[in-house]
């Protein structure tokens, strides 16, 4: 057994490990934090398999930012986990059902892939030589073949899959804006037009006011 082999069991492993203490942990904040386990080990998984972009987007996306975000949203509810559980074994038979017919199907698919994978190496292996074409995609990374793509033959339909997220997150930003009246906030457009006189009053006061004052003063002090 090579090192890469017994790193994917190991890997491999732990992220059952980690699926499975999610759906049986009784503390949501633990599921949470089991499901960043099982997002890492996925990634570790893409990277033996020489899928570099997909490990570092789950990383990035999924466990820096959707996770962290669903365990800040989790620890601030204070989910009442018993009122949850309420109900569980009577819909288990159901769930049960799906959750078998999910992994048949998943099997089937993974059945024939291997299946077809099996017959390109044996092809492979028979004899069979690559296009010069073949060849020079097969030398290069992953992830610079899918940012040729991305970038080259898909330019425009990225961009303006773009241009409809921005416009998505503005409309959002303008129809849950509100303005409270108890908020305080600093304009720095009026702090820079701002003029002494505005800030400033001169009040001229006599001379001889103060001395009266002091005078009167002493006068009820005797």
């Amino acid at each position: 057994m090579t090192i890469a082999t017994a790193l994917f069991y190991l890997f491999s492993a732990v992220l059952l490990f980690a699926a499975f203490r999610v759906i049986t942990a009784r503390n949501t904040v633990h599921a949470a934090l089991f499901l960043v386990l099982a997002f890492f080990q996925a990634s570790t998984i893409w990277m033996m398999l020489e899928a570099e972009f997909l490990s570092i987007v789950l990383v990035l996306v999924y466990v820096g930012a959707v996770m962290v975000l669903f365990l800040f949203v989790v620890m601030m509810l204070d989910v009442n986990v018993d009122q949850l559980r309420q109900g569980f074994w009577r819909f288990f038979p159901v769930a049960a059902l799906f959750g078998v017919f999910i992994v048949l199907e998943m099997s089937a698919v993974f059945m024939q892939a291997f299946q077809i994978g099996g017959q390109t190496a044996a092809a492979q292996v028979g004899g069979q030589v690559l296009s010069p074409a073949a060849r020079a995609a097969a030398q290069i990374p992953n992830t610079e073949l899918l940012g040729r793509v991305l970038y080259g033959a898909y330019l425009y339909p990225l961009e303006i899959a773009a241009v409809i997220l921005l416009v998505a997150i503005i409309a959002a930003i303008a129809l849950t804006l509100r303005k409270r009246k108890d908020s305080k906030s600093q304009r720095v457009s009026e702090q820079l037009r701002v003029r002494r006189a505005d800030r400033v009053r001169l009040v001229q006061i006599p001379a001889h006011a103060p001395a009266q004052a002091a005078a009167a003063a002493t006068d009820k002090g005797e």
